[in-house]
């Protein structure tokens, strides 16, 4: 993925965060018990963070290059889609077995992390 798609990709990911985190807190509510909506809540949280982890990324793309960062880039918007989203569904669908998929995407970012640190030792050689 190129630095610039990263870019947009973050944004989007940014813009619909704060739109989840906003119908979490004003429409969810009514609907949902509190423990649905700390799920919720968790979504948006990991969404937040990590859209701005995929922005950082292609920064340091932009900087310092490499086929690591690229694909760090790559599996943390996969543990995005899979964290948050998974979470988001649930939440939307009571189907519980989805919590099951949530902890892939924990693990995507835990990759994308610890490409990231690999990327950076290598970089200081």
């Amino acid at each position: 993925m190129s630095p610039r798609l990263q870019v947009i990709l973050a944004s989007l990911i940014l813009f619909i965060g704060v739109g989840t985190g906003a119908f979490g807190a004003h429409g969810l509510r009514q609907h949902v018990g509190p423990d649905m909506l700390a799920t919720w809540q968790t979504a948006v949280l990991y969404q937040l963070v990590h859209g701005l982890g995929l922005l950082g990324l292609a920064m340091l793309h932009e900087r310092y290059g490499g086929a690591l960062l690229r694909s760090a880039g790559v599996v943390m918007l996969a543990g995005i889609v899979i964290f948050s989203g998974s979470l988001y569904v649930l939440v939307l669908s009571n189907q519980k077995w989805l919590g099951a998929i949530t902890p892939i995407g924990g693990l995507a970012f835990l990759v994308a992390w610890g490409m990231t640190a690999l990327a950076a030792y290598h970089q200081a050689k």
